[in-house]
């Protein structure tokens, strides 16, 4: 059982996994070298335990403790319990979904061993926006995509922020990190993928024309929000494929394209 601990000093160091949450550079630098990460919120939590990730600590408000009892019981960690006002002066920021928790990161797998077993992978390039990281994420995992492969300079999937607009699928959906860009792109088809790249070109092919969800291993590579996929990654694809718009749209917000190219490329699509 964990130990239940009241603090009431923002500066106590017991503190120091949960203080300056809203700097985004400093959780950038400090959570991987630390090996910790941030799980807001009940649901959250939950689910990063259940997806086996070990708790260094537990940061409560007072009306959080009954409601996660069995997490406490079960966590060999300690929980802190504070004030709500504690929790917005060590964090930054107002806390109010009540229940924050420093969760130990484990060592990625190699691309090749997540390869594979899989059929659906998403390959990310320069996908740097949290808030994206995490909707993709979240839409790979409700739409039966098998992994996902990020490129050196996309943002880290277990930032707060990402963790917490997944709702968590960043522990469902395995994932590595691909040492050379855009060199890794051919290990990706050594293991059988088609390398369909997702952009707004003209020159691109109709998603649904080309029946990605007929192949039988797919690899739907994304770029960030406007600048889209570069030069040497849409010529290391094996072909391009855009989502028709309407009424004079030119593009979708990444996250919502990744969504609709998902589901285009799922295997249980009824046949056409």
């Amino acid at each position: 059982m964990a130990d239940l601990i009241t603090i009431d000093d923002p500066e106590d160091p017991r503190l120091s996994d949960y203080t300056g949450l809203t700097d985004v550079e400093l959780r950038r630098r400090r959570e991987p070298a630390e090996g910790l990460f941030i799980a807001e919120g009940e649901k959250v939590i939950r689910r990063a335990r259940q997806a086996g990730y070990e708790m260094r600590s537990m940061l409560l408000s007072a009306k959080w403790v009954d409601v996660m009892r069995d997490v406490i019981d079960e966590a060999p960690a300690p929980v802190y319990t504070v004030s709500p006002d504690l929790a917005e002066r060590v964090t930054g920021y107002h806390v109010h979904r009540g229940a924050l928790a420093s969760m130990q990161r484990r060592p990625l797998p190699a691309a090749g061993d997540l390869l594979a077993p899989a059929r659906r992978v998403v390959v990310m390039e320069a996908v740097n926006d949290h808030t994206n990281i995490g909707a993709i994420f979240r839409s790979a995992a409700a739409l039966g995509m098998d992994a996902v492969l990020l490129s050196p300079d996309c943002a880290d999937p277990l930032y707060r922020r990402s963790v917490k607009v997944s709702m968590g699928a960043v522990f469902s959906v395995p994932y590595a990190r691909l040492e050379s860009w855009p060199k890794d792109l051919e290990q990706v088809r050594e293991a059988g993928f088609r390398l369909l790249a997702l952009t707004p070109d003209e020159k691109a092919s109709a998603i649904d024309d080309v029946a990605p969800h007929r192949l039988d291993r797919v690899a739907l590579m994304l770029g960030a929000e406007g600048d889209g996929l570069s030069r040497k990654a849409l010529a290391a694809a094996d072909e391009w494929v855009r989502i028709p718009m309407a009424h004079g749209v030119d593009s979708l917000n990444v996250g919502a394209a990744a969504a609709v190219a998902f589901y285009a490329v799922a295997t249980g699509r009824p046949q056409s």
